[in-house]
Parts: structure tokens; sequence; C-alpha cells
């Protein structure tokens, strides 16, 4: 349309800037409509077709559940798999919401991480989830996975009592292999914060977890005088996983391929290691579809496609109709030992 033809028609001047608006205010509306009336969308979730087989089966019951609720991260592990995707989190008390509707689906268990579960509001956020789950709820069990750099005492003061196991994750008792990983940030000691936390975690009555991912910069390594000497009550040892969009892929924020191990390389590890009696080996196949995963908008994540495909939101649809699209797979769950003693006053400790 020429320029001199506008201005001879006002009339159809005022149409285009109608025009232009609508669109602006389309645009606009389709990235603020996940949340509306109380519950949480997040971005369009695909539906599988009818005869995809995703929805065969009778509903899961979510016996222990990964929240994920923040994906942001002061780390930049090179083979994270829940990268920074969203800086979404939900509201308090739709948190709250969503929880309560898997407690009264049979939910025993629930696991916060992250990104880094510490990081929002400087781990009150999560501190008022976990007095919720286990105060409110009467959750048997309720756990943290945290990378150990935003800790501070006064939270265990204040919210120690209310959590059962806290997981810190490290993948080398070596700084330097730490920093290749990106299991850091800046200069600051991993493993001072390691050892700091397992001793608050002794002196304020939390079981102490640990987590390794084995891969390409650690896998040669002997772990087993450091992890005898921190003696946590379980060490949850897992095989570098690739999941397409998270850090494999066009779309993925991390480039893991240079961390993978071969089955052999993981075996081997495992066998360095076998004198270590709280050692929990997880393997590829283990992992991939045996852990009950909600993302920041409280939907399912199922990885049976190597990806992260969501559900709809629990808190739209309900948990059954929800976990029908999570891909969980319960023998596997069981196998790799996901059921075990998980409630601190079950552990029967020397604090």
């Amino acid at each position: 349309m020429q320029l001199s033809s506008v201005v001879a028609s006002p009339g159809r001047l005022l149409q285009l800037c109608i025009s232009t608006l609508c669109c602006i205010l389309t645009s606009v509306f389709s990235k603020v409509r996940g949340w509306t009336a109380g519950s949480c969308k997040g971005p369009a979730s695909p539906v599988p077709p009818a005869d995809s087989g995703l929805d065969a089966g009778e509903a899961q019951t979510p016996t222990s559940v990964n929240y994920h609720f923040t994906r942001k991260c002061n780390y930049k592990c090179g083979f994270c798999f829940h990268t920074a995707k969203t800086s979404f989190v939900l509201p308090l008390e739709e948190a709250k919401r969503g929880l309560r509707l898997l407690k009264e689906s049979g939910m025993e268990k629930i696991n916060f991480s992250g990104g880094e579960p510490f990081l929002h509001e400087k781990g009150d956020f999560l501190g008022k989830l976990v007095q919720f789950c286990k105060q409110d709820l009467q959750l048997p069990s309720v756990s943290i996975v945290s990378n150990g750099s935003m800790i501070k005492e006064r939270w265990f003061q204040k919210y120690g009592d209310h959590l059962d196991i806290l997981a810190i994750s490290c993948d080398s008792f070596d700084e330097e292999t730490n920093q290749l990983i990106g299991r850091a940030q800046g200069r600051k000691s991993h493993l001072d914060n390691l050892y700091k936390i397992r001793d608050w975690c002794q002196q304020y009555k939390v079981a102490f977890k640990l987590n390794s991912v084995i891969n390409t910069f650690n896998v040669d390594e002997d772990m087993t005088e450091s992890v005898t000497q921190l003696g946590p009550v379980r060490w949850k040892v897992f095989q570098c996983l690739l999941i397409d969009g998270e850090n494999a892929g066009e779309e993925a924020l991390r480039e893991a391929e240079r961390f993978v191990i071969r089955e052999q390389q993981f075996q081997e590890f495992l066998d360095r290691h076998s004198s270590v009696s709280c050692l929990v080996p997880e393997s590829n196949e283990k992992m991939r579809n045996s852990y009950l995963i909600l993302d920041e908008y409280m939907r399912f994540l199922d990885c049976r496609e190597g990806r992260k495909d969501p559900s709809k939101s629990i808190l739209d649809v309900g948990v059954k109709d929800a976990i029908r699209f999570s891909g969980f797979d319960e023998k596997m769950f069981l196998k790799r030992g996901g059921k075990y003693v998980w409630s601190k006053a079950d552990m029967k400790l020397e604090w």
C-alpha cells in the first residue's frame, strides 16, 4: 500500500491502526493467558492422539514426586538436564494447592528440586513449602536436592525440623574438576560448603544424602575415601543423561554430548566403588522413566521419547488425568530402589 493512498483515505488509516492494535493485543494475551482464574497452564502442552498409547492403562499413584518449582540456578553444570528455560515460579498458595491435590491422590514423599531451590526468595519460599508438607499435609517424607551454595544455618534453625532428607550434588572431590564441570560459582569452594552442610544436617537432625553425576571429567576418579568420610545415608550415582531440548539438540541451553560416558565406563566406576555400602547406581535406563517429575507449572514431564513432553497442569485437570501422560514406569521405580526408608523418624540415625 502506498503512503499517498493511506493519507488520502482516513478510513483506511483508521482500519489499519485498529488491525495493528488487535494483533499486538492478541500477541500479549497469548503470552499471559497461561495464568488465569487461579490456575496455571504454562506453555501449550501437546495432547497425544487417542491411539498413541500415552493415556492407556490405569492412572498411577504418585507415591513419590519430584517438584522442580524453579528452573533458575546460580551454577552452570554442563550436563544439566533441567535448565533455566523459564523464570516462572507459582505463587505460594497455588503451589500449596497442588501439593494438597497430590497428597489426596496418595503422595507419600515430595522432593523439591530445581534449578537451585534455595535461590528463590533466599530459601524462604522453599522453607514454607517444606513446613506445609510436613506440618499440614503430614507427609512421611520431605526432601530437597540442592547444590548447597545458597544454604545458611538460619534456614536449618527455622525449617530443619520439617525436613527429612537433604541431598547435596557433588560430582568430584577435586575443586578443579568441579570448576570444569560447572559445579561452582566463581572461585568459591564447593567442597567447603559440602562439609559444612553435612555438619549442619547432623546438628539439626536432617538425613544427609549425596548425589553425583558421572561423566567424562570424573569417571576415572576414586571417591571411596571421601564419600566414606562424609557418611551420607545414600549416595546416588547417576550416569550422565541426554535430554533433547534441555542439554542436547538445537533448542537446548546446554551441550552435554562431551560429558556422556559409555555403559562400560559407568560400570567400571561402580565396580571401583563397590565397597561403599550406601551407593545407589542409576544408569540411563533406570533414570529415564522412573521419576514422577513436576515442572514449574505443575505439569508431569514424560521423558520416554528422550525429551520432556508436558502433561496439562494438575491445577487445571487434577492429578488423576495429568498423571496418565507422565510416562511413569512404576516397575522401574521400584527396581532402582525408589521406595526405601525415607522418613528420618524411621532411619534410627545417631545424631
